[in-house]
């Protein structure tokens, strides 16, 4: 039982990491095998201190935390933590043989998995929940969601996860259909015909992201104790209800918006979260903030966070968004970027780590390359090996001198189990347990996916000390589809070749929705008594603004994740489709340029400043980055004209502070031949009838348009005449060269 705070609601806060988890999928059973998932570091820091520290920051003062996969090892850790001697903060260790019974728990608890990370308040939920029992005694769950758009092409959202489905009564929030699995290849969804009936409207929605944090009644867990087959709390449990017409129970919804909150299942959303974490969405559970189970670190430039006693070469170079643990050592010419390098660490000289995630005592000799990878605890890389991106390195693993690992590789001491459904052999795995069957290893290579294009004869041979310590490490086959799986799930970047074939894949399944008629609306509501629209007008410009809510969101993913310009441009091309397949005019690459530069724009408006010249410092440093993405959208003068007109639009509504610098942020566009003479000209003079009131931003560039009108053109009829280039103002071309300078020397970082 958890007593808030102050004398508030009771509430027992249930933290069972199996219950509301899905079984891990096989490659998961690559780490969860030797240990719980929820004591893997998460950022140097085992995911349940996350969880613990957030309860206890939101005023729970009781948690049962239900152990399942490696009971003795959670226990162990807990009772050696300081959480158990927490004043006004007690923790309940419960084996899953030993599970406890509904009647252990009064009132209403809340029910989370062990590796969720959250910042959110818990008071507004809970209250909430509250008032609706007092209303209907039938409300037992209340699910926290937010929004979380997914990839027009993969069909996931930034965490890995499938597409997810929701249907919701707008008015009460109530939850009336939940699909993780639909058939969105088809164009359609099926509803009960009777929840239209029941219901007024319905609102749909396909970018909503479970949090998996429930607000529950004590009916939950009888519902459990009745219905033994209840697996999973989502897939069985959520579902059952929905469908059930007898016992009348509901569930409903509570959305966060500035919150964070999310939950690790897969290789992908480890990646996410981590760099959340490190980019300071879950403040205050970020490095440079202690709390327990996290040490000490310092917060320097570009988001890196380093422990006081890391021994680092002076010819060291560490990138952006990079962590580096206590008591690691890091040798000469060695650069790291984007990366999370554990405790106790030897990193050798002449290396390259970008992307990747090196747990604890980790030994890395001379010249090793490491991108997109994860590395357990104690394993060595001998000189000269490595790892292309997806490679997931187990326990202790010793790799040899010069091998090379391929992409999605899943490497262990362990043989691979036979049985592919393990979800009984992790859930009651124990640390004399063991794996269950293996197969015989007759071939290194006979087990290898033929996707993978790895032969071992292609390798060198290695003598048993340099391969493992059990006389040589396994490299976990791939079954029908499991590579497909892997580039979904992994931490390395979707290759632009399977984005490319999904693309094309997406555009032929909607070409043939769009024939029958079968395609799905963007999220919003349905109504009951809905007829044909006559304000076709106000849907398409109500279109148009879902268009480029869709492209900033993908770039801001882009931003967050590293995505590089390519894929952007896949996915955006791939909004494209979507939205011309279901409008009656084609989404042109004038709309595509306009939602991308307005996307850059206000990046720059969003990056902290104190000034107009930092925010001109922000606006020259976002178009420099992306100026590929945005020339590969201005194919001819209409695109280039709308990008001004965009920011004309910006600068007088949504982003005034931008309007001082129009001329000067024209300058630059003119320079970095984003936008040409005729362009700028071709505005200017549809301006030249327009009242003074739309005049404002062409009296700011009266000299610049001079000049353009003034100067000679060039033999292929450009002004930019080689002797007589325009130059920039003063402080824009200041601006401009600081921007660069940190642009390159971030490139070589």
């Amino acid at each position: 039982m958890v007593q808030k705070k102050g004398g508030g609601q009771r509430v027992s806060d249930d933290a069972e990491e199996d219950l509301s988890r899905v079984p891990y999928k096989l490659f998961f059973w690559l780490i969860a095998s030797l240990r719980n998932f929820v004591l893997l570091p998460l950022v140097n820091v085992p995911m349940i201190e996350y969880t613990l520290a957030w309860l206890e920051s939101a005023g729970v003062e009781e948690v049962f935390v239900f152990c399942c996969a490696h009971a003795k090892q959670v226990i162990e850790y807990l009772e050696k933590s300081q959480w158990f001697s927490q004043p006004n903060f007690s923790v309940t260790t419960i084996e899953s043989h030993n599970s406890v019974s509904a009647g252990d728990i009064h009132g209403d608890f809340v029910l989370i998995s062990g590796d969720t990370v959250s910042n959110m308040s818990l008071a507004q939920v809970l209250q909430e929940h509250k008032d609706r029992r007092k209303k209907d005694s039938d409300a037992v769950m209340t699910m926290v969601i937010k929004t979380s758009k997914p990839s027009p092409i993969t069909r996931q959202s930034r965490l890995g996860t499938d597409e997810l489905f929701m249907a919701i009564d707008p008015n009460t929030k109530q939850l009336l259909y939940y699909e993780d699995r639909a058939e969105h290849t088809k164009g359609t969804i099926s509803l009960d015909k009777t929840l239209i009936a029941d219901h007024p409207s319905i609102s749909l929605y396909n970018d909503k992201q479970d949090c998996y944090i429930d607000i529950c009644s004590q009916e939950v867990l009888s519902l459990f104790t009745d219905n033994f087959d209840y697996q999973h709390l989502r897939r069985h449990f959520v579902k059952g209800l929905l469908v059930d017409d007898i016992m009348g129970y509901k569930i409903f919804t509570h959305e966060i918006h500035s919150s964070y909150a999310a939950r690790i299942d897969n290789y992908r959303s480890y990646d996410i979260i981590s760099k959340d974490i490190i980019q300071r969405w879950t403040y205050p559970l970020v490095p440079d903030v202690q709390f327990f189970g996290n040490a000490a670190t310092k917060l320097e430039r570009r988001g890196v966070y380093q422990a006081s006693d890391v021994a680092q070469s002076r010819y060291a170079e560490i990138g952006p968004f990079t962590v580096i643990g206590s008591g690691t050592s890091i040798g000469n010419n060695t650069a790291i970027s984007n990366s999370v390098i554990g405790e106790g660490c030897t990193i050798g000289s002449n290396i390259s780590i970008e992307g990747s995630y090196v747990w604890n005592n980790v030994t890395i000799e001379d010249g090793c390359k490491l991108k997109e990878a994860i590395v357990c605890d104690g394993v060595v890389l001998k000189s000269g090996a490595t790892l292309e991106p997806g490679v997931v390195v187990s326990f202790k693993v010793i790799i040899g001198e010069r091998c090379v690992i391929p992409a999605y590789s899943k490497v262990s001491l362990l043989p691979q189990p036979i049985k592919q459904d393990s979800d009984e052999e992790l859930e009651y795995a124990d640390e004399g347990s063991g794996i269950v069957e293996t197969p015989s290893i007759t071939s290194l290579a006979d087990k290898l996916d033929a996707e993978l294009k790895f032969k071992l004869s292609e390798m060198p041979h290695w003598s048993s000390s340099e391969l493992g310590t059990s006389g040589g490490f396994y490299i976990w086959s791939l079954d029908e589809g499991g590579l497909e799986e892997e580039w979904r799930h992994s931490v390395a970047h979707i290759p632009a070749d399977k984005l490319a074939a999904l693309l094309q894949a997406a555009e032929d399944d909607l070409e043939v929705s769009a024939q029958d008629g079968n395609v799905l609306p963007p999220s919003g509501e349905l109504d009951a008594n809905t007829e044909n629209s006559e304000d076709d007008l106000d849907d398409l410009k109500d279109d148009s603004v879902y268009f480029e809510r869709e492209v900033e969101a993908t770039f801001l993913r882009a931003v967050h994740e590293n995505v590089v310009v390519d894929n952007v441009i896949l996915e955006v091309n791939s909004l494209q489709v979507c939205y011309t397949s279901r409008l009656s005019y084609n989404m042109s690459f004038v709309d595509c340029a306009g939602a991308i530069f307005y996307s850059i724009m206000k990046l720059a408006l969003e990056t902290p400043h104190n000034s107009t010249s930092e925010l001109r410092r922000n606006a020259v440093i976002a178009i420099i980055t992306w100026e590929k993405l945005l020339k590969h959208y201005l194919q001819s003068i209409d695109e280039e004209i709308e990008v001004i007109l965009k920011f004309e639009e910006m600068c007088l509504e949504s982003a005034k502070e931008f309007a001082p610098l129009f001329a000067q942020i024209l300058h630059l566009l003119y320079d970095k031949d984003i936008l040409q003479e005729e362009a700028i000209l071709s505005w200017a003079s549809e301006k030249e009838g327009a009242d003074d009131t739309d005049k404002v931003f062409l009296k700011q560039v009266e000299q610049f348009i001079q000049v353009f009108v003034q100067l000679p053109k060039a033999a292929s009829g450009s002004t930019k005449h080689p002797k007589k280039k325009i130059e920039f103002l003063d402080e824009i071309h200041c601006a401009f060269k600081v921007a660069e300078e940190h642009l390159t020397w971030m490139k070589k970082n």
